[in-house]
């Protein structure tokens, strides 16, 4: 008993001398295979945890706490990215103030060419969702934005041909009909090329880039508003010259796409649960644009619809009051007369308040930038921005009469409430679907943001189909400042509701989120 403890044998001298049953050996075999297995789990699970943390190459430290080392898409990328919606901010500006007369050119009657705008809103509201969901989610080996965007413009130039160009295909007197079904066909296009633009570089940047992003947008809106006028200038009366200008449209598309997809990168999105692989399964996943977002989204929805009633008074009728209500002309004149000279000098007025317009928009966007990356939160911006819509649709009303200045001043300022409702509803949207996400719902930005489209569209029809009522009675002039009265009733109630939008509070799907986002989300 005096022995070492190290050297006592702790069994019965029996056992230790007992030889050992086959038995023994089979156990002692699975003890070890079970030891073995144990240790390449655990050397697995080691190479797994650092094939997660290595990102492009890098490896960052597994226990680092520093939320500061958060990798950030290239600022030059991110650009680049967002150019097509350059591309189709000039289609959109150049198409808005033609349609009209360009139907009536062709021998359209004034209610008609009005209803026909209806294309429009009526695509977009279908189109925007749909698209969205399919985008969403698309499992295509080329990513889930790329290719709807590249089919999107394939079959935007081949309508934007046969629109652009129905009198040459038709004959001379013959184009009314096929313009006025590919107006219907070229909105089908553009808002299904134009759907996932914001949702790529959504998904592409860090959460610290988001709302700068999206802002961001509204800085090559206004670089593509001012090329639509600019190209508006290029003849004297455009309507008259639509084929060779909408080639111009066209190019310039062409190349802001190519320029986006030669930089941007998608990997081939894996469905992390089951998703109906019906014809319907992208309408019924329109539901989950609404998962995990706050109450405060109905109230944006609402506002949009109003915000973009006023809007659209500008951007597709704004011409129609400069050449008729400003400048009483009629561009079917003969030329040399003085109605076809009025409608001349008109014209040239309207493209030259939207240089100036686009211009101002440019400052504009920037500063929203600047705001953006403030700790004030952007409803507080929101609302003033729509009051300034509402006061400059007051004195288009009562006050502009035939003044080319007053006129040129309140088409400038009306780029105040389109430059923010172009951009900070996206951008509060982002941070909320990025909360809703790490809250753990399906991440649904790209359907999110084409439910705000579908409200710009609502917005839209509204004013298409008060416009053509009143046109069914009075003439164009009283008719459209009955407009300009209801669309200052539409944005007052909007600017209000902006204040009460509250978009600190992002709902209890950012309470779940990282700190970082909620941090951005209380920021939005």
């Amino acid at each position: 008993w005096l022995k070492p403890f190290w050297l006592k044998s702790f069994w019965p001298e029996p056992f230790g001398r007992r030889p050992l049953h086959p038995s023994h050996s089979w156990a002692i075999s699975g003890h070890i295979a079970q030891a073995r297995s144990c240790r390449g789990r655990c050397l697995a699970r080691m190479s797994v945890s650092v094939a997660e943390v290595e990102v492009d190459g890098h490896q960052s430290a597994e226990n680092s706490t520093d939320e500061d080392e958060e990798k950030m898409y290239p600022w030059w990328k991110a650009a680049l990215i967002a150019l097509p919606q350059m591309g189709v901010q000039v289609m959109w500006m150049f198409l808005g103030p033609n349609t009209t007369p360009y139907l009536k050119s062709l021998g359209a009657t004034e209610a008609q060419a009005t209803l026909n705008n209806s294309a429009g809103p009526i695509v977009g509201f279908f189109v925007g969702p749909l698209v969205g969901a399919w985008s969403d989610q698309s499992t295509s080996k080329w990513g889930r934005r790329r290719p709807i965007i590249v089919a999107g413009l394939v079959s935007t130039l081949v309508a934007g041909i046969l629109y652009s160009g129905a009198e040459q295909i038709m004959g001379k007197g013959n184009g009314l009909y096929l313009a006025a079904v590919m107006q219907w066909v070229l909105d089908f296009t553009v808002n299904a090329m134009q759907t996932p633009f914001r949702a790529l570089v959504s998904d592409l940047v860090a959460p610290k880039q988001q709302r700068p992003m999206q802002i961001f947008f509204s800085v090559v809106c206004a670089v593509g508003g001012f090329i639509a006028f600019s190209i508006m200038k290029m003849y004297a009366i455009s309507i008259h010259h639509m084929l060779e200008l909408m080639s111009v449209v066209l190019a310039i598309n062409v190349v802001c796409v190519g320029a986006a997809l030669s930089v941007a990168t998608e990997k081939q999105y894996v469905r992390t649960g089951n998703v109906s692989k019906s014809v319907c399964g992208p309408l019924a996943g329109m539901s989950a644009g609404f998962k995990g977002m706050p109450k405060a989204f109905y109230l944006l929805l609402f506002i949009s619809c109003l915000v973009w009633m006023g809007n659209t008074v500008w951007g597709a009728y704004g011409k129609v009051w400069f050449t008729h209500t400003v400048f009483p002309g009629n561009p079917e004149a003969a030329q040399g007369t003085l109605e076809h000279d009025v409608y001349v000098v008109g014209a040239d007025a309207f493209s030259t308040a939207g240089q100036i317009g686009s211009i101002f928009q440019l400052p504009l966007a920037l500063a929203f930038m600047g705001l953006s990356l403030t700790k004030i939160p952007s409803h507080l911006i929101y609302g003033p921005c729509i009051l300034v819509g509402a006061v400059v649709c007051f004195l288009s009303a009562f006050l502009v009469g035939h003044s080319n200045v007053l006129a040129t001043i309140c088409f400038v300022l009306s780029n105040v409430p389109l430059t923010a409702a172009g951009s900070i509803p996206y951008a509060i949207v982002a941070v909320w679907s990025q909360a809703a996400v790490q809250a753990g719902n399906v991440g649904s930005v790209a359907m999110q943001m084409a439910i705000l489209n579908c409200c710009i569209t609502v917005g839209q029809q509204i004013c298409t189909m008060t416009l053509g009522g009143l046109e069914s009675y009075e003439q164009v002039d009283p008719a459209l400042r009955d407009l300009f009265i209801i669309s200052t009733a539409a944005n007052a109630v909007a600017g209000v509701c902006a204040f009460f939008l509250a978009c600190g509070s992002a709902g209890p799907a950012a309470a779940k989120a990282s700190t970082d986002t909620s941090d951005e989300s209380d920021d939005c």
